[in-house]
Parts: C-alpha cells; structure tokens; sequence
C-alpha cells in the first residue's frame, strides 16, 4: 500500500526523426519561396507586356531605351541602363526605381499597373525630352565653334599681304651704314687677343703636365711599369 506508482520517463531524442522533420519543413519553405518567385516573375512578365507599346513608340534612331525582364536573385524590369522596376516585399506592389548621382531615387509605387505605366511614361517623356535639348546644345555648340573658324580665317590671309609690304618698299629704305676702319681694327684686337690667350693657356698646361710628370709621374711610372719613355 505504501508503494508510489513511477513517473513516467521522457522520451528519449530521436536525431533521425529531427532530421527528417527539418527536410520536411526546408521542402516546404522552398516550395513556399518558389511559389512566391513565380509570382513575381508572372506580374513582372505582365507589366512588361503593358510597356512594351510605350517604348515601341519611341523614335527607331533612339537607342536609349532597352525593356528587358531579367530573371536574377531579384527578379527586375529594366527600362534603360538606370531605371527599373522590381516588386515590393508583399509581392504585390510594383516599385519604379531611378539610380543618379545622389543615389536611388522612388519614382512611383502602386499595385495598380496602370498608374506604373502612366509612371513609366512619363519618364520615357522626358528622356526624350533631355537628349533633345543634349543634341541642341552640341549643334549650338558647333555652329560656334565654325563662325569662330570662320572669323579666324580671314586674319590669318590678311598677314601676309601685310608681311609682303615692306617687301615691296625695301627699294626705298636707307642703305645699312658700312662698318668704319676703327671697329674693323677693334674687331682684329679682338681675334688677337683671343689666339694669345688660347695659346697662353695651351702654353701653361703644357708647363703642367711637365712639372707633374718631372715631380711625381715619372717615379710612379718606373715603379709600376718600368724605365720611362722620357
């Protein structure tokens, strides 16, 4: 009577039951993130359709413009090289980006596909619109550059007309004076002077070399060579 009827024990844990478990619930999550993946890549799939009209009404010598669906980690519509849509965490909502220089800028977000193509419009509106003013500028900037030349040219044909006019009257210009006997006889002391110091200076080098060779180099030489040659 006295004995206690035993606690039943805990199970014991089963690694094997856990793995399967965890491959069961990681199928799922896959399944689940695929699932969603198609999702978005269809409602991507379908505004592209919606903007395909839009870009086709472009100018055909306008090469701005490329609408491609890249099928990425994060599935995108691309308009051109610096816009694009992708969806929003809730797979519902479109996100219209635009990168500048101060970073990505929001243009437009809505679950509605109209209002992002009116967005998408509107865009391509003033693409159009910059590279028009972009093509003005560099005529402008030509047509400057040619009226520039144009003035130029004539300055530059006119210089040697008035480089040919003291041609023309040189008949009539004085005679240089001729040089006078005494700056031919300075010019004469001149050269004298210089052939005496030349020689001068050959003179005292020659003095050297002799005291050296006569004081030092002749002893050096019988030491490490033998009788000298004078």
């Amino acid at each position: 009577m006295d004995e206690k009827p035993e606690a039943p024990q805990a199970p014991k844990p089963d690694l094997a039951a856990a793995v399967r478990r965890a491959r069961v619930e990681n199928a799922e999550r896959a399944d689940a993130i695929a699932e969603l993946r198609e999702i978005e890549l269809g409602r991507l799939a379908l505004l592209e359709c919606e903007l395909k009209p839009v870009v086709r009404q472009a100018p055909q010598d306008v090469d701005l413009f490329d609408l491609t669906l890249s099928r990425g980690d994060r599935p995108r519509v691309f308009l051109d090289m610096i816009a694009f849509i992708e969806m929003g965490r809730d797979r519902r909502t479109y996100r219209f980006f635009q990168d500048t220089l101060h970073g990505r800028v929001l243009i437009a977000e809505s679950p509605r596909i109209d209002k992002i193509v009116a967005a998408v419009t509107n865009y391509v509106a003033r693409r159009l619109v910059e590279r028009e003013r972009a093509l003005a500028a560099s005529r402008e900037t030509g047509e400057a550059v040619r009226i520039s030349a144009g003035e130029a040219h004539p300055v530059a044909t006119a210089a040697p007309e008035a480089q040919r006019e003291p041609a023309a009257n040189a008949p009539y210009l004085a005679a240089a004076p001729s040089r006078t006997v005494g700056q031919r006889l300075g010019d004469a002391f001149s050269f004298l002077l210089m052939t005496l110091g030349s020689v001068t200076l050959i003179c005292l080098l020659a003095i050297g070399f002799y005291l050296a060779w006569t004081l030092r180099a002749r002893d050096w030489w019988a030491h490490w060579f033998g009788p000298p040659p004078f």
